[in-house]
């Protein structure tokens, strides 16, 4: 048994079980491939997938039990590799972050500025994505931190931290009858096409939930993945906008009047998380200490140990 029979495992799953598409990705021939993953069968004695012919379809039973255990080898693997790097370069690298366009665009460029002052060698990548595409990558060991609103949090391979709250907020163009309303009533808000988020991203599901516990329909005439989006289209008179408060720029949103709401909808909390077992180097600390500067390294290190056999 070798790591790259082990690679090949996880690499065949990932390619849906296409061996060219395998063989691309780890920059080996196709009957290179099938040749390690017989050899490993051989070795082991047992069947990992399931074949038409000598097409693979998918797993056994027993090849998705070893899966789980050669995702958690090749972790640790890199997790050696990133343990000599602190040691030898505790300045240098990369730190890989995904979130969403609305995390990168309103709150993070002030905390990526800090941490580029600090650590000007160390090359900063921001994935977007929607939650659960960032969730994937997390897991997936293809980022360091995600960054979300929604779903981090209900995922148990993973250790998430609230980073900050925030409540939706309305925009409307210059001159909407909304904006003479002393304190905005839901009912008010119904009466008007609506232009939102798409669901699962940035609190859509409290806007549904706030609506539906008033007993309201509201006329959801566009939703858009991002504010800018939201933004532009209410100026051109679309609808009125429900975003995220912090989407609202008064030096740059000129065209738009932003409406408090926060009696209106629930809180929504923003969490940064981490995967169980994933090596962070020091560098990662320090930008989630930028993030939330109460969360210290020893506080993130002792929610990452494992607590429970089933971790362990």
């Amino acid at each position: 048994m070798n790591f790259q029979q082990l690679r090949i495992l996880r690499e065949t799953v990932k390619c849906n079980y296409n061996l060219t598409e395998v063989g691309n990705a780890l920059f080996t021939s196709q009957s290179g491939v099938s040749k390690h993953i017989k050899d490993l069968e051989d070795e082991l004695g047992i069947e990992l997938f399931l074949r038409k012919g000598k097409r693979l379809l998918g797993l056994t039973e027993p090849g998705k039990e070893l899966l789980i255990i050669v995702e958690r080898m090749l972790i640790d693997t890199k997790n050696i590799k990133l343990l000599a790097e602190q040691f030898s370069h505790s300045d240098k690298g990369q730190l890989t972050i995904a979130t969403t366009h609305t995390q990168a665009r309103y709150i993070l460029p002030q905390i990526v500025s800090q941490f580029k002052i600090e650590f000007p060698r160390v090359h900063l990548a921001l994935h977007q994505g929607s939650p659960n595409e960032i969730s994937e990558l997390l897991l997936n060991g293809e980022a360091d931190l995600a960054i979300a609103t929604e779903s981090l949090s209900q995922i148990p391979e993973l250790v998430s931290f609230p980073f900050y709250s925030w409540h939706h907020a309305v925009v409307v163009p210059e001159g909407h009858p909304l904006d003479k309303s002393k304190k905005l009533k839901l009912e008010e808000i119904a009466e008007y096409p609506i232009v939102t988020y798409h669901e699962g991203f940035t609190g859509r599901k409290l806007i549904d939930e706030t609506f539906s516990n008033a007993h309201l329909s509201p006329d959801i005439v566009m939703s858009a993945l991002d504010a800018d989006v939201i933004k532009t289209y209410v100026e051109l008179g679309l609808g009125i906008g429900i975003i995220a408060s912090m989407a609202y720029q008064t030096e740059r949103d000129t065209h738009l009047k932003l409406l408090s709401s926060d009696h209106l909808f629930a809180s929504n909390t923003t969490r940064i998380a981490v995967r169980k077992g994933h090596y962070l180097r020091g560098y990662a600390y320090k930008f989630i200490e930028l993030c939330v500067p109460s969360l210290t390294e020893a506080e993130v290190k002792a929610a990452l140990k494992p607590n429970d056999q089933e971790d362990i």
